[in-house]
């Protein structure tokens, strides 16, 4: 079969974009999902996602790790309303379906401010904290990030979580409300250039350690800038939106 897809990438967190509102993708083939993210041997990309109808909302966003597990992806949801809009699904708004629940997203440009869920599952320990944001997040301040080995140190956190263990988060805080990232992702096993519901979580984790009153959040990760603001309420964060850019890089046709 030949295949039609997009490449698109939200400050450096790059996907593989399929519009599989025919059901056309074999998704329970992994391999095949690792091959398509595969940098040597396939097309290159942190994860893949389709596009597929649904009844209540504008389209339903299915997404692949690298290796082929399914969650969701913040970066992702993104990439994911700037292409529904390219399919001319949407306009500048959009209300879709994910593997964490619902979102609602605006367009400005290739802008796009995305609705993440309530988070409320969130555990402060003595040197790090856990949060929930659609995907399971540790944060861990750290100094001297630019030398920090964060895919030796990220890979050893991960696995000290239960099944499906954790995304890390190493942070440095810069100024009041601005904090720079770096984010071993599991799934991906590696680091990659910025992750949407990793910063949401490092933004609230810093906000809930009151190393920030700010709840309007910058995040400098190694792809770009990206901002995350939310409303908090009885330990419950409410409104959560990640802004960030999100643009197509290229299309092609792969042979499955």
């Amino acid at each position: 079969m030949n295949l039609i897809f997009y490449k698109y990438q939200g400050t450096g967190n790059d996907f593989v974009m399929i519009d599989n509102r025919t059901k056309i993708f074999p998704k329970q083939k992994t391999d095949i999902i690792s091959h398509f993210c595969d940098r040597h041997f396939g097309i290159g990309a942190d994860g893949i996602i389709l596009i597929e109808n649904d009844d209540l909302h504008d389209f339903r966003m299915i997404y692949f790790n690298s290796d082929g597990s399914e969650t969701f992806c913040g970066n992702g949801g993104r990439c994911a309303v700037a292409f529904a809009k390219q399919l001319e699904i949407i306009e500048n708004n959009a209300h879709f379906l994910a593997f964490d629940g619902e979102h609602y997203a605006t367009i400005e440009n290739d802008v796009i401010s995305l609705q993440m869920i309530e988070v409320k599952k969130i555990t402060v320990n003595k040197n790090s904290v856990f949060a929930f944001t659609g995907t399971q997040h540790h944060v861990e301040m750290v100094e001297n990030l630019d030398e920090f080995q964060v895919f030796k140190k990220g890979r050893e956190i991960r696995h000290q979580y239960k099944n499906p263990g954790s995304n890390v988060n190493f942070v440095q805080q810069i100024n009041e409300n601005t904090f720079r990232v770096r984010t071993y992702e599991k799934g991906v096993e590696d680091e990659t250039l910025a992750c949407g519901t990793g910063v949401t979580a490092v933004a609230i984790a810093m906000h809930k350690t009151q190393k920030t009153v700010s709840n309007s959040i910058i995040l400098l990760v190694e792809g770009g800038i990206l901002e995350v603001s939310f409303e908090e309420e009885n330990g419950i964060y409410k409104n959560v939106f990640l802004k960030g850019p999100a643009k197509l890089v290229f299309r092609g046709n792969m042979i499955i």
